[in-house]
Order: C-alpha cells, then sequence, then structure tokens
C-alpha cells in the first residue's frame, strides 16, 4: 500500500503541482484547500506525512500544526511546512507548534521528494 500524504495549501495549482510529483513517485496525496479542511481529512483517514502551507484562509498552517499534534494518531507523524514565509521568527514558530520541518516555496521538485523520502521512505 502506498504511503498516503496530505497536501494543504489554499493554491491550487501548488496543491496539483504537489499532487502531479509526489504520485509520480509513488505516493497517495489527498489535497485540502485549508487547515481546516486539512484536519478533517486528517481525522477520516491516517496520513503518513502532511505538507502544509502558512498563510491560509479558515486556518493556517500553524494551526493545523497545533491541532493535529493534539490528536494522539499524529503525535509522530512527520508535518512539514511548505511556504514562501522564510523568517527566522515564523521558522521558530513552526518548531514550537511541533512541524518537523520547514521548506520555503518555490521548491524543487526533486528536493521535496527526496525530503518526503527521507521522513516516509
Amino acid at each position: 500500500m502506498n504511503k498516503r500524504i496530505l497536501a494543504v495549501d489554499d493554491s491550487r495549482s501548488i496543491r496539483k503541482m504537489i499532487s502531479f510529483i509526489l504520485c509520480g513517485a509513488g505516493y497517495e496525496v489527498v489535497e485540502a484547500e485549508d487547515g481546516q479542511e486539512g484536519l478533517d481529512k486528517a481525522k477520516l483517514a491516517h496520513m503518513d506525512l502532511v505538507l502544509t502551507d502558512q498563510n491560509m484562509g479558515q486556518m493556517d498552517g500553524l494551526t493545523l500544526v497545533r491541532s493535529l499534534r493534539a490528536l494522539p494518531e499524529y503525535k509522530a507523524t512527520p508535518i512539514l511546512i511548505l511556504t514562501t514565509e522564510s523568517s527566522d521568527e515564523i521558522k521558530a514558530q513552526g518548531k514550537a507548534a511541533g512541524a518537523t520541518g520547514w521548506m520555503v516555496k518555490p521548491f524543487d521538485p526533486a528536493r521535496l521528494v527526496e525530503v518526503v523520502k527521507k521522513f516516509i521512505g
């Protein structure tokens, strides 16, 4: 069975690009357009890894990370923030919220696959 990745981003084109790249690498990708939808989908079926944007409507990435970490089944799940935000302050907030890692957009597709493989094989 393929590893399942949740891709949360308010940009449809970014979600589609992530899906294309990761599906091509053999992963199953579930898409959500904001943190609330991502949280809802994560509760329905366990994800092996979560990729989330930071700046989204309804629920931002840091709030999503905190919400997922509050669920027992997501205590150890890798959660990566994939965003245009790159300040040390926001990265520190991400780490404090429970994010496993941080990638800045625009991202290199090969690097994305490499990072995902590092965390979930």
